[in-house]
Formats: C-alpha cells, structure tokens, sequence
C-alpha cells in the first residue's frame, strides 16, 4: 500500500504555511526556538523542540530491537549535539527504506538513537527518556 501523506514533514508553522519567517513568528516562539533538548546524563544540547518532525504518522515510535530491547524515540530533523558511529545498516531497520547508523551525546557519548538515511533524506530517531525537555 502507498502512504498518501509524505514519510516526514515539519511541523507546520503558525502561518499554515509551512515555513516560519520572522513576521510570522511571536517574542515567546523564538525565546523557544532558543531552547535546546539536551541530554539527560551531562546536559548537552542535543536537538530544539522546533525541530520535532512526525514519520510514518507519528512523532513518538515504539521499536524493539533483536535483542528485545525496548526503545521510545523521538523523531527529529536535526540533531546538532550529535555525533554518529560506522557504516549505516540495513539491518533491522524501523523505517523501511531506511538504513540506519548509531547516534551517541557529542559530550559524553551516550547512546540517544539513530540517524536514519534514504537517499537525500535523513532523520534522527532519538530515545526520548535520555533527554531532557528545555523548561
């Protein structure tokens, strides 16, 4: 079956247009732009809560892993306080089309998620319960 709604897209502006510009954004929305989501175990930004996107329907996963493993993630287009380790895998995958590389705290190395690739387009899949919401 062909989804009839794109794999990933934005959040839509408070415009509806789906791009923010500067008029069309609020004091309060860019004092929130300015927030980070950081990592739970040494506080490093991570990604920004602008930056949330949905995947297949959904912003928030469940997936278990072939270990068993549970994980809850997130769906993010950037992830700036990341960095990410080895050649992506197809192995596994969430997402179909997807292939997938691991994604670690650029600070202390704590496993967040993954960052999943298909051609041009990517995202990061972060385990939200290693990360901290800006208050």
């Amino acid at each position: 079956m062909i989804p009839s709604a794109p794999l990933f897209f934005r959040y839509p502006a408070k415009d509806g247009t789906g791009t923010t510009t500067r008029e069309s954004v609020s004091e309060k929305e860019v004092v929130e732009e300015d927030k980070y989501i950081c990592c739970a175990q040494c506080l490093q930004p991570i990604t920004r809560p602008s930056d949330r996107i949905v995947v297949n329907g959904s912003h928030v996963h469940t997936f278990a892993n072939p270990s068993g493993i549970v994980y809850e993630i997130g769906c993010f287009q950037s992830a700036i306080g990341c960095g990410y380790a080895g050649p992506a895998s197809d192995e596994f995958a969430w997402f179909k089309g997807f292939s997938w590389k691991v994604s670690y705290c650029g600070k202390c190395l704590l496993h967040l998620g993954w960052l999943f690739l298909s051609g041009d387009n990517s995202f990061n899949g972060l385990i939200l319960d290693r990360l901290v919401e800006p208050d």
